[in-house]
């Protein structure tokens, strides 16, 4: 008698999301994606504060004017406090998205973990190596191996909003995702590859400041008065101690509780990001964007980026390496677990959301310039590759998914309709008895209504019909 065979249970990804995820994601693009235009802004005015000659001296004089407490060893220029401090919020928030996703998001799950962390690892580990295959042929730095890694959810949200405004929500929630895994991973990058000699000390000093701000929180300890003058001891701290003082917002948003005791609306992360995220998205990022962005460009400097190896390698990496690792990643992922792509989308849409990921705007122009501190022409070289590779990667984007928006605006429009007005998009409520009964009222509502417009129309042909006392209508 032969053996029963083995029934192997296979899973959707990129599928309906749940309602409260969905809801979550469309609230947090919401905020990123105003983030992101802010971003975009700063950018160009640095670029146009930079490039036009009356101007530029102004900028880097403004740029490396020193400020802060010398004896602290915090005397910085207002570029290395947009870098190290305002970016500090930024990577905080990120420790808060990734708790969150952690312990009450896709990744508290493994199985869901898997796609994202694999389709991530790939992102980064292909556009190094891209990076230094092109290096390697050329005879250039591998220095700079990690900046074409990184991507910018804020830009790459951005570029979402305005050119697909339709696009399925699950589609949405994995580039969000993969960017949140994709910055614990730049993180670790930036804590391992770019930590100085260290100060222990200070690094001492900063991880018993993290012990007490751990503490306080177990205990419930309430006010800001409280964490803000610790948080920014620890920050001062972490900075003498040669890590990058990003890593001190990291590890304080890691701690905070992201998951719901019984009769809490929001948990003490999530009431703390909705706090914070305007200040890191509206004020923080543009700023470092404003003093990081604003490199001259030249013909010759454009030129310069498609032939040295560096800058080349930088272009390519988030273009082409992009690309092909989250996709890669992404394929190999679904191949080997048995995942099956949701069946209202295409491979091409994975890859157009590959694509987005090559805008590595902000955390690759940190990269960049903590990778070449010591040469500060081939910094601002590095950061115009990094311009024209995020731009490039966001014009790929574009095409390929507007080939395919007559199809999101009609997977959109099915997935928001809601019929029985009740605030609750109809597709989560299909196997409700409930709803099945509602919409059963509905129709025959707009039956009997159409019958009665057909019965007027019909009266309206024949005489006129008569009201009240027997007067003519």
């Amino acid at each position: 008698m032969a053996a029963p065979r083995t029934r192997i249970r296979t899973r959707t990804f990129l599928g309906r999301l749940s309602l409260p995820e969905r809801n979550f994601v469309a609230e947090a693009l919401r905020t990123e994606t105003v983030g992101g235009v802010l971003l975009l802004l700063a950018a160009v005015a640095a670029l146009v504060w930079a490039n036009i000659p009356a101007l530029h001296s102004g900028y880097e004089s403004v740029s490396h004017y020193h400020l802060g407490p010398g004896a602290l060893g915090l005397r910085l220029s207002v570029q290395h406090w947009a870098s190290d401090g305002l970016l500090a919020i930024f990577f905080f928030v990120a420790g808060i998205e990734l708790k969150r996703e952690l312990v009450a998001g896709d990744l508290r799950d493994p199985r869901a973990a898997v796609l994202p962390v694999v389709a991530a690892l790939c992102g980064m580990a292909v556009p190094a190596i891209v990076y230094a295959l092109t290096n390697a042929t050329g005879g250039g730095s591998l220095v700079g191996w990690a900046v074409p890694t990184a991507t910018d959810i804020a830009f790459a949200l951005a570029v979402l909003a305005v050119i697909g405004t339709s696009l399925p929500s699950a589609l949405r929630a994995f580039l969000l995702t993969l960017a949140v895994v994709d910055d614990l991973f730049a993180i670790l990058i930036i804590a391992v590859f770019f930590t100085t000699d260290l100060n222990f000390a200070a690094l001492g000093g900063a991880v018993a400041g993290l012990a007490v701000f751990w503490a306080l929180l177990r205990k419930r300890v309430r006010g800001w008065y409280v964490y803000v003058p610790l948080a920014l001891v620890i920050w001062g701290l972490m900075y003498n101690s040669g890590v990058h003082a990003t890593i001190a917002g990291v590890a304080m948003g890691l701690m905070l509780r992201c998951h719901r005791h019984e009769g809490e609306e929001h948990s003490p992360g999530e009431y703390i990001e909705h706090l914070v995220r305007p200040l890191s998205a509206g004020l923080a990022v543009p700023l470092f964007a404003l003093f990081s962005a604003g490199v001259a460009i030249s013909g010759r400097a454009l030129g310069d980026v498609f032939t040295k190896p560096e800058t080349l390698g930088v272009v390519l990496g988030l273009v082409i390496g992009k690309a092909a690792g989250v996709f890669g990643g992404t394929w190999l992922t679904a191949r080997f677990t048995r995942a099956s792509l949701s069946d209202d989308l295409a491979w091409p849409d994975v890859f157009a959301v590959a694509s987005l990921a090559g805008i590595g705007f902000t955390v690759s122009l940190l990269i960049g310039e903590l990778a070449f501190d010591g040469d500060p022409v081939l910094t601002d070289e590095v950061k115009t590759a990094v311009l024209i590779g995020s731009l490039t990667a966001a014009a790929c984007a574009t095409t390929l998914l507007k080939v395919r928006n007559a199809k999101y605006r009609a997977l959109c429009a099915d997935e928001d309709r809601d019929e029985d007005l009740d605030g609750i998009p109809d597709v989560y409520e299909q196997d409700d008895p409930a709803y099945d009964l509602r919409m059963a009222d509905i129709h025959e509502r707009k039956a009997a209504e159409h019958r009665r417009l057909a019965a007027l129309k019909s009266a309206g042909s024949g005489p006129p019909a008569q009201v009240g006392n027997g007067t003519p209508n």
